[in-house]
């Protein structure tokens, strides 16, 4: 039924009565997609990075972002594995798992984050494979200036994991999103996980300096650039985070940049507030 809602909410229609029951095909599919990101979510291979599910909530965000192991996956800016150890497996063996670097042409890097990202394509696959235990040809790596002609409008989802405010401070927010657009098939769609601000923060604490976004700003970013909101999900939400500290949303766990000052009071406060929004190519 929560896939059907979100279909609705796609395809701008209300949603017709006999719609409310799911074809027995549709409900087998995504039981069986749910049950491999379970699996993937599940795998001995992530060890201790399964201690930060609690905040993080894999199964449940995957499956709001309707990721299925037969499609094409492309995970941008992939680097400390987190998500690749349960995307690359996941996306194995019917489908494809693409790590997107940022493209290294952006004017506003620094020469050293330019050269890092030039190496991306090669370096990523040899770090993920150690990570999974995929053999490195079995993972695509690019950076968003030089995807291959024959994977655009080929993507299925792409998936942006806490990225947004990094884009956003450097300028280059917009000139990324038209990259993921061209590479999305008609009705692919983009998973975000963003930190989040307080609607009424001020325009100078959500410029990503520190780490926070508004949800209304996203949405108007996306819509902007050829997208429409396709759901919206309390999944990754923590009302404990106040979302004004004047260090930004690295004083929370499990940066801590604060060390041992208020360190229990943070730690009790868990990882920061954020929303889960999926949106649709148009």
């Amino acid at each position: 039924m929560r896939h059907l809602i979100i279909r609705a909410l796609i395809a701008g229609t209300a949603l017709p009565l006999l719609a409310a029951t799911p074809s027995f095909a549709t409900e087998a599919a995504d039981a069986s997609a749910s049950s491999a990101i379970e699996a993937a979510v599940a795998a001995e291979l992530r060890g201790e990075d399964k201690a930060r599910d609690k905040y993080r909530h894999p199964k449940e965000t995957l499956e709001f972002f309707q990721v299925a192991p037969n499609m094409v996956v492309a995970e941008y800016a992939a680097d400390g594995g987190w998500y690749t150890k349960i995307l690359a497996p996941l996306t194995a063996n019917s489908g494809k798992y693409v790590a997107l670097g940022v493209s290294p042409s952006s004017p506003s890097l620094s020469a050293e984050r330019k050269a890092q990202m030039a190496a991306y394509p090669t370096a990523y696959p040899e770090r993920a494979a150690k990570a999974t235990g995929i053999a490195a040809d079995k993972i695509a790596a690019y950076v968003t200036n030089d995807v291959p002609a024959e994977l655009k409008g080929k993507v299925d989802r792409v998936l942006i994991f806490r990225m947004l405010h990094n884009l956003n401070r450097s300028g280059i927010l917009g000139s990324e999103l038209v990259a993921i657009h061209a590479m999305l098939k008609p009705g692919g769609m983009v998973g975000i996980e963003q930190h989040r601000a307080k609607a009424d923060a001020p325009a100078a604490y959500v410029d990503g300096s520190k780490g926070y976004m508004k949800e209304a700003d996203v949405v108007a970013m996306f819509e902007k650039h050829g997208f429409e909101l396709a759901g919206m999900s309390e999944i990754n939400a923590n009302p404990k985070d106040t979302a004004d500290y004047p260090g930004g949303v690295w004083t929370l766990p499990p940066n801590y940049a604060l060390k041992d000052v208020d360190r229990d009071k943070y730690a009790a406060i868990g990882e920061s507030d954020r929303m889960t929004l999926l949106f649709k190519k148009k």
